[in-house]
């Protein structure tokens, strides 16, 4: 591992106890600043901001080291520097844990409420001590100016069945000049549900996180379960969690290459794509006993093992979707009309997704190869032979090839693993030497997820936040769709395929 000049910085901080498997350190207001300069200056990507009981925590992600560390401000006061005031990627993170906490960042540019309504019974539900709820106030938009322009407000409720969020418009005829959108119409209080739950019963609160990456999370909450409780998990789990991973990300792959390729009135697409994913799905039943493998993944290992039936379930579907998939990648990219409306359509430029530390297909469309199976690697990846595919052009496009590339790159991971699956146990009890605090990030199909989780003697979580990749894409997607037309933002969106779950919390 390189030297680490994050690790440098923070070391002069005050080191937290049984944090594992990367560090905590308390910090003060001077290395605070110095943690933001060094965002600002890119030596490090901010990987989550979320609040505490008089504390805000700060995950920070070191590519050059393949370091990930955690910066902890005490603010005794309910007052902090604001991260987002010199980092506009902590701008939506500061506004939530302002709504759940009531802590103040001083200085941040946009104080609306970003998680809070005005709906719940109190104000700040997560302090120490929630205040009285207030009359909802009319959410303002920021204003654009000029001649011509006009407004469309679209949701928060949509024509098809997905979940709400609200997207406003500027427009001047066609083309948009501003997207402003409005989140935080799904959020369930996922945190505090979590508070003083056993582990185990966490770990399915956090699998429904966001239901098509439930996997992911799984692994990400697992991870952080563990390293808190000091549990070494069976090298056969490791392996097992990987397949269940690949089989998701191919899944989605497959229904949002066609789900794409849709809102590009190009039906037959859909219709194929469709027929794999449910042809992996059936055989993620098969083997593990739930579609989306739901709950599989748990802390100490997984709760189903696999036989040769399962095997044999999935190789089929693999070597059928093997076959398939290459002349309907074919069929995509010999239709002009299709590629009409892909190529140079919502572009986001490479700066941009650098910035904002944008992960998954989202980010490698426009030149950020991060992966955290690559960058941050955690078993079996460690282990595995694959490729990162990284496209620069950042439009549509670039995001579909960058699922194209990955569906293949899974399908031969899955083979490996296959392969190469150790015999032994695939499950521990999720039991071990409390308190303590761990941090897991596993890469879902959207990117990485990260999971820190803070466990009492009794094996209870005392604390958990968890992180989806979507709080750094949302925002991009307001850049994506300036300059296109209204009617290009249904392909952008999709392009984009976040989770409002998982962002809302």
């Amino acid at each position: 591992m390189a030297t680490s000049p994050l690790l440098e910085i923070l070391s002069r901080g005050r080191p937290a106890e049984a944090h594992r498997p990367w560090p905590r350190f308390v910090v003060g207001g001077d290395l605070w600043i110095a943690l933001t300069n060094g965002l600002v200056e890119r030596h490090w990507t901010l990987a989550g901001l979320w609040g505490d009981d008089g504390a805000v925590h700060m995950a920070l992600i070191e590519e050059a080291s393949q370091s990930l560390a955690i910066a902890t401000y005490d603010c005794p006061d309910g007052r902090y520097p604001s991260v987002g005031k010199y980092h506009p990627p902590a701008i939506r993170p500061e506004r939530a844990l302002h709504d759940l906490f009531g802590l103040e960042p001083e200085g941040l540019p946009d104080t609306r409420p970003w998680l809070d309504h005005g709906r719940w019974p109190v104000r700040h539900p997560l302090a120490a001590e929630p205040a009285a709820g207030t009359e909802a106030q009319p959410y303002r938009f920021l204003p654009a100016e000029g001649e011509g322009l006009h407004q469309i407000p679209v949701g928060p409720v949509h024509a098809g069945i997905i979940e709400p969020g609200h997207f406003r418009f500027t427009a001047n005829g066609e083309t948009v000049v501003r997207l402003e959108e409005r989140l935080g119409y799904t959020h369930k209080g996922t945190e505090r549900l979590m508070a003083s739950m056993p582990v185990t019963e966490a770990a399915r609160l956090a699998a429904r996180i966001s239901g098509d990456s439930t996997v992911a999370y799984g692994i990400a909450f697992a991870s952080a379960t563990e390293a808190a409780l000091g549990i070494e998990v069976p090298a056969r789990a490791h392996w097992l969690r990987a397949l269940m991973a690949e089989i998701e990300r191919l899944a989605n792959h497959f229904g949002d290459i066609g789900a794409v390729c849709n809102d590009a009135a190009f039906a037959m697409m859909l219709a194929h794509c469709g027929a794999l994913r449910e042809r992996l799905l059936r055989a993620a039943a098969a083997a593990f006993g739930h579609r989306l493998m739901m709950d599989r993944v748990v802390p100490g290992g997984v709760a189903a093992d696999l036989d040769e039936t399962g095997i044999a379930a999935i190789r089929d579907a693999v070597r059928i979707a093997s076959e398939a998939f290459p002349r309907l990648i074919e069929l995509y990219d010999n239709t002009a009309s299709l590629q009409d409306r892909m190529i140079g359509t919502g572009i986001v430029s490479s700066a941009l997704v650098h910035r904002y530390g944008c992960g998954g297909f989202v980010g490698r469309a426009s030149g950020r190869g991060f992966d955290a199976r690559r960058t941050l690697p955690y078993p079996p990846y460690d282990a595995l032979d694959f490729e990162v595919p990284v496209l620069n052009q950042g439009d549509v496009g670039a995001r579909v090839w960058i699922r194209i590339r990955e569906a293949q790159q899974s399908m031969a991971l899955i083979g490996q693993i296959l392969d190469r699956l150790p015999d032994g146990p695939h499950h521990v009890p999720a039991t071990g030497s409390g308190p303590g605090e761990g941090v897991g990030i596993a890469e879902g199909f959207r990117g990485d997820v990260l999971a820190c989780v803070a466990v009492d003697g009794d094996g209870k979580v005392r604390r958990c936040h968890l992180r989806d990749p979507s709080w750094f894409q949302w925002p991009l997607l307001e850049a994506a769709i300036e300059g296109n037309i209204v009617a290009d933002f249904p392909l952008c969106n999709k392009s984009f395929n976040c989770s409002y779950s998982g962002h809302d919390l």
